[in-house]
Parts: structure tokens; sequence; C-alpha cells
């Protein structure tokens, strides 16, 4: 190893408490989405680092963005510090959003508490910590008087846990992440500290709605009722199309055990007059179901569109008077890094230096930021790497190890100096 990156190393060590508590003040932030709250706060806090960090600093709002609004306005933060000569722009970026706290929370979702090694609290895991290393990699490189050739820059950005279309979408839709200007891309999410993430399954979500007759609840059989056809199409979707998709598996290493497997899972369900405080005898004349497909990378869209309809069309002809409608309401194709990126090279070279083990490879079971990176900003040399126990994210008492996150800013300070290049 060179003089240089163990000199990194030894920074990341002395700036030990420096990254734990901006890890902890990011997380007494409550930026939970929905509805967006606090979010000018915490970009606000990252920039203000950032600037002490010796970048030059902008906000981008995501404006003309439905999510964007006056009591919840979508804003994102990018750093960046120019090298010394022509080297090539290493992007890091994070999203600073989190999921509401839930139920069965032992520990102040919201209070960034330490203990035994672990900082608690809401996007902990994911992906606060990832953020806190990103920052802090970057700092190294500088307290270390390491001069990069290329550029470095860091964004933290809203909206990931709603499909982030007001945060680095945004971002790569005006121009600000592009191919021709930006080079490499790491998102660190919490994939595990000792593993790399190449990619994600496809999703696709989609609502069918049936539609009966109404009638008097006394005399049903004068109606037709869109709830019984709905359990016809909940019921052909678990026996026939459930066994299908767990037949087939994809090439790409998806964890955990079982996700790398198509899948379909129903989100919601609703008929008739579900919700209202007062009910009347009526037959359902409506019913709308949603559904979650991830579909696998050779699947491809059009043959998993193809199935749904396909389907239903069959429902519908076994069943009298069934009538549906199909909406389509999200689709992201799956992505994947190429296999000889330069990025998963360096990646897994700094990785073996800190934690003297191989990396793994591994794909996500769900969707990040990568699917804008990759197909709105055209940037191919894009994966997750950071921070973080994957199966904690979202949880009750959610964490990320102190250990884990100075490795993960040790590996994310050398792949920078790797891939800029030292001036």
């Amino acid at each position: 190893m060179s003089e240089a990156r163990e000199r990194v190393q030894r920074e990341v060590d002395a700036l030990r408490e420096e990254v734990v508590a901006f890890a902890s003040d990011l997380v007494r932030i409550p930026t939970v989405n929905p509805p967006g709250d606090a979010y000018p706060d915490c970009a606000r806090l990252i920039g203000n680092t950032l600037e002490r960090c010796g970048f030059a600093v902008e906000y981008h709002e995501a404006v003309g963005k439905a999510e964007h609004t006056r009591t919840h306005p979508r804003v994102n933060v990018v750093g960046a510090r120019a090298g010394a000569g022509k080297g090539p722009l290493v992007h890091l970026n994070g999203h600073f959003d989190v999921v509401p706290a839930g139920a069965g929370w032992t520990r102040d979702p919201f209070a960034g508490t330490l203990v035994d090694g672990r900082l608690y609290g809401r996007g902990s895991c994911d992906m606060k910590a990832g953020l806190a290393a990103a920052v802090f990699a970057s700092e190294a490189l500088r307290r270390a008087d390491v001069r990069l050739a290329g550029t470095l820059e860091v964004s933290g950005t809203v909206d990931e846990e709603s499909g982030g279309f007001a945060g680095v979408a945004h971002l790569c839709e005006i121009g600000r992440i592009q191919k021709g200007l930006t080079d490499y891309v790491i998102i660190p999410e919490p994939l595990n500290v000792d593993r790399v993430c190449v990619g994600h399954r496809g999703v696709y979500w989609f609502e069918v709605e049936t539609f009966g007759r109404i009638a008097h609840g006394s005399m049903p059989y004068l109606g037709v009722s869109a709830i019984d056809h709905m359990g016809a199409v909940l019921e052909a979707v678990r026996n026939e199309l459930k066994p299908r998709l767990h037949a087939r598996v994809t090439r790409m290493p998806v964890v955990p055990p079982g996700s790398d497997r198509a899948t379909i899972n129903v989100n919601a369900v609703a008929g008739g007059q579900a919700g209202q405080a007062v009910q009347t005898p009526c037959v359902a004349d409506r019913a709308s179901a949603i559904f979650d497909r991830r579909f696998l990378i050779e699947e491809g869209f059009e043959a998993t569109r193809r199935e749904i309809v396909e389907l239903l069309d069959s429902v519908a002809a076994r069943t009298p008077g069934l009538r549906y409608e199909l909406r389509d309401r999200m689709l992201v194709h799956p992505v994947e890094a190429p296999a000889g990126s330069p990025l998963i090279a360096s990646l897994k070279r700094s990785i073996s230096d800190v934690l003297g083990r191989e990396a793994q490879l591994v794909a996500s079971p769900g969707t990040y930021d990568q699917k804008h990176v990759t197909r709105i900003a055209g940037i191919p040399d894009c994966v997750a790497y950071g921070p973080g126990v994957l199966e904690l994210a979202h949880q009750p008492d959610e964490w990320c190890g102190i250990d884990d996150l100075l490795n993960a800013t040790k590996v994310l300070a050398l792949t920078s100096l790797e891939l800029a290049g030292a001036a």
C-alpha cells in the first residue's frame, strides 16, 4: 500500500469523533418522507459542513416537480472541490430522506443515540451514516494533504424513498449529473461494508380495477360484485402467476436469498365502501388493487407487462361479467454496472486494503438512485457501496455500527483517491 493511502486511513481514524457526531446530527433532523419534513434544515447542515471541508456548495430546488411545494420544498445540495488537473470527476451521492419511524422502537428514533458502538435512529443505517462517510472521506483526503488531479463531488438529495424524482432524477435532468461531466458515481447505501452493489431488479407497479353493478345488499343476485371479481384476480395471481415467477432466477447476484427470483406483491386492496364511516346495503360496483412486480433483467418490461395482461384476460374469459382496467403506475428498468468497470475494481481493491478480505459483488433487492444516474444521466459507472446492514433498513431500532462507518469512510476515500488520481 502506498504511503498516501496509509496516510489517508490514519486521517479517517483521527476524524472518528467528527464523523460520528455529524452522522448523529443528521439523524436528529427528522427528514421523514412522506411528506418531506425538514429538508431545508438537513440540506443546510450538509452544505455548511461541505463548505468547511473546502467545497463550493450549490443548492438545487426541484422547481416544477409536483413534490416541491411551499410547505415542503425539495432542496438538494451539491458540493464540488476541483482538482489540480484534468482527472476524472468522482461523485458521491446520498439521500437524506427517511421513512416514517413506525411502531416498535425501544429508543427515540430521532435522538441519534450512541450505545455499545452503534448509532441508533431512523436513517442511521439508511442512509445518513453513508452520507457522513461520503463527506468525511473527502475531508480525510484534504487533511492528509492529498491533492487530486480530478474533481470530487458530494451531494445530499431528497425523496429516494419515494422514487427520487425530485432528488437525483432532478439533478440528472438539469445536467448537474451527466455523462461527459461526471465519470463515476458511488451511492453509499447500506449494503454491508464488504459488498459492492452493482445494480438492482426492475419494478413495475400497476393497478387493476374491476367493475360490477350496484344493487341492494339484500338482493345481491340483482347486482355484480366487483369485489368477487377482484377475488378471482387475486386468486389467479396467487395460484397461477406466483409459482411461475418463483421458478425464474436471475444471473445477477441479488441479495438476500429469495430476492434473486421474480416476485409479485399485493400492496393494497380496496372495494365498495371501504373506509367510509357509514355503510349502506350495496353490492360493490368497484374494487381496486395495487401490485408490486419485481422483474428480472432477463425478463424485460414488455414481456412482464404482457404476462399480466394475458393473466387478466384469462381470468375475465372464465369469469362471467368480469370487466377490468389495467393502469400503469410506476416503471423502473433493471440496471447493472458493466463487469469491467474501473469503479468496481477500485472499490474491491480498497475493501481489500481496509478490511483484509475480498469484496463480494451483490445486487439490491429493491431499487435506489442508480436507476436515474444510469438511464437519465447516461453514466454506466455507478454502484452502491456504504456502511450499514441491509436488513436493518426501515426496521424499528435501526442502527449502524461505528466501526462499519469508519471502514466505509476509508474505502470511499481510497477509492476517490485512486479514481480521481493524485496530482
